[in-house]
């Protein structure tokens, strides 16, 4: 990778670390906050949903403010609201730095996925988004594999990790403001078909993966009797999984394009979902995890590639819009799913599997609109008219 673009694949590592974090160590949380880990739960809703709703403006607005300075800025911010959750006395305050911390990053992921678009050539778009899938995948892995670990000593120490990525970041955000036109960025540029499709499969891919990263954590501590440590390795296997399929899934986007890409990639998340729900053993919860990380790899791939490719007058405004209805669902996944496991318990991950089916479905019910829509369809995605 270019000296000038690698910044901008790392950073993809940020937004999933952040987001998922607190899943592994929900229990340590709630004591250490005199609280109870079901309350804890809610620092994933806490972080998703600024992260999602800003991200409906974030990536329209740093286009006119200035993807590079905006990018800088945001990150420093970050900073800062990592060191919030690290003094938290209690869980309001805890909840509030989470806020803190998604917002901020609103206006850093979306500005990555559209300044990679305007850097690398459409034949190999595919390659360059599935390498900043696996970094977001690494993000992924690295969240546990940290925060477990972190929470057997001290939870609070799993904020420092998040914060050093960032202070490094802001001092190496490369020049993203290259593509002329970035004052003239509309919104009206964000309604069309193409845009739509994304932001659909992106809603559904992350309300069933987030229910996945979170009641898979409680399945194993309540039916496996796993400690913070075990736990964490065992959800790493969801990142891990789709850092080492990235390339291949990137690859695989530009030769059969986004629909038969999507429809597939959903299947999988269905699989595993199910294997996981029903998996009578640790190994086979594992698996179902890594069929999730592998899944939703593939389908990050696709919903960046739809996005960046809808609109390029505004890259930065699609790509964000996407993702905030990535993170809508993710946000809402505690809310709808956590309930259904204290209810059933394993089974309700079984119930989640019916998501990706609705999203495949989805797919194909708008199979035309990537492909008649005027902007450069992917290879795969049939000719531009």
């Amino acid at each position: 990778m270019r000296g000038r673009t690698w910044p901008l694949y790392v950073g993809g590592f940020l937004g999933p670390y952040a987001s998922t974090m607190v899943t592994p160590m929900v229990h340590e949380v709630a004591v250490g906050l005199r609280s109870t880990p079901q309350a804890a739960a809610g620092a994933v809703t806490a972080y998703m949903l600024p992260f999602a709703a800003l991200m409906l403006v974030s990536g329209t607005l740093a286009e006119r403010w200035g993807r590079a300075a905006t990018m800088r800025w945001s990150l420093l911010a970050f900073v800062a609201a990592s060191a919030a959750c690290v003094l938290a006395p209690d869980l309001g305050w805890f909840l509030a730095a989470r806020v803190a911390q998604g917002a901020t990053n609103a206006f850093t992921t979306p500005l990555l996925v559209a300044a990679i678009a305007d850097l690398v050539a459409v034949d190999r778009l595919g390659r360059a988004l599935g390498l900043f899938a696996g970094m977001q995948a690494a993000g992924q892995a690295a969240s546990p594999l940290v925060s477990g670990p972190s929470a057997a000593l001290d939870w609070r120490l799993a904020f420092a990790f998040p914060a050093l990525v960032a202070l490094v970041l802001a001092a190496t955000v490369p020049a993203m403001d290259g593509r002329p036109g970035r004052a003239r960025a509309s919104w009206r540029a964000l309604a069309n078909p193409r845009l739509a499709l994304a932001c659909g499969v992106s809603f559904l891919c992350y309300l069933s993966a987030v229910a996945l990263t979170v009641l898979s954590v409680l399945r194993a501590e309540d039916d496996f009797g796993l400690g913070p440590g075990q736990r964490g390795l065992l959800a790493a296997a969801f990142g891990v999984a789709g850092l080492l399929a990235a390339p291949v899934l990137g690859r695989r986007l530009e030769v059969t394009g986004p629909v038969a890409t999507g429809v597939l990639m959903n299947l999988v998340l269905c699989a595993g979902l199910l294997l996981a729900a029903l998996g009578t053993s640790v190994i086979l919860l594992a698996v179902g995890i890594a069929l999730v990380g592998l899944a939703v790899t593939g389908l990050r791939t696709t919903v960046n590639a739809l996005a960046a490719t809808s609109a390029p007058t505004n890259r930065a405004g699609a790509t964000s819009v996407a993702l905030a209805f990535q993170f809508f669902g993710g946000a809402l996944a505690p809310l709808v799913w956590v309930p259904v496991y204290d209810g059933v318990g394993g089974p309700a991950l079984a119930a989640v599997a019916v998501v990706p089916l609705v999203a495949a479905g989805l797919v194909l019910a708008a199979r035309g609109a990537g492909s008649r829509h005027p902007v450069s369809a992917l290879p795969g995605d049939g000719p531009p008219p």
